[in-house]
């Protein structure tokens, strides 16, 4: 019979995974609680949250929700970071942490319904977020619409001066 705590976590989980967009998976032994919290904070800001659980509990309910199994990276201490936003930005969040401390390592993920490796989560993290590509969107619209409103200019300027 499972235990209550275990029974609350894995409600948890569920809740966790619902709606879920990514799901990164970081091993976080050495962090000192003060950066253990400014993680939590630029993750927080990032749009997802993290959470540590244990890993046959997360392994339990990834399989319940019939997500890619993690089980190559489901060992030793783990977090999860939940990204129902734009998992560019959470993971961009994790990676400059690890960069920044040293301490935090990218073991893997989940994002599109596929299982990803440390490589392919940190390869994420280098795209652009949502709002820079949104911001290079609108730029290029910009100089789509100002070079056409000066070659506007330039056919009315020409028919003019033909008549």
């Amino acid at each position: 019979m499972p235990n209550a705590i275990n029974v609350e976590n894995m409600g948890k989980i569920n809740a966790d995974l619902e709606g879920l967009v990514a799901l990164w998976v970081v091993d976080y032994r050495g962090l000192t609680v003060k950066e253990s919290e400014q993680l939590r904070r630029s993750i927080t800001a990032a749009g997802a949250k993290m959470a540590v659980y244990k890993n046959t509990l997360v392994r339990k309910a990834i399989k319940e929700a019939g997500l890619p199994e993690l089980d190559e990276i489901l060992n030793g201490p783990s977090a999860f970071v939940f990204a129902a936003g734009d998992p560019v930005a959470s993971a961009k969040a994790v990676k400059q942490f690890a960069e920044a401390t040293k301490k935090l390592t990218i073991k893997g993920g989940i994002m599109d319904g596929e299982a990803l490796n440390a490589e392919q989560v940190e390869a994420i993290a280098a795209l652009p977020s949502r709002d820079e590509l949104i911001g290079q969107i609108a730029c290029s619209l910009t100089q789509v619409a100002s070079q056409l409103a000066i070659a506007l200019g330039e056919m009315s300027e020409k028919e003019a001066a033909a008549a």
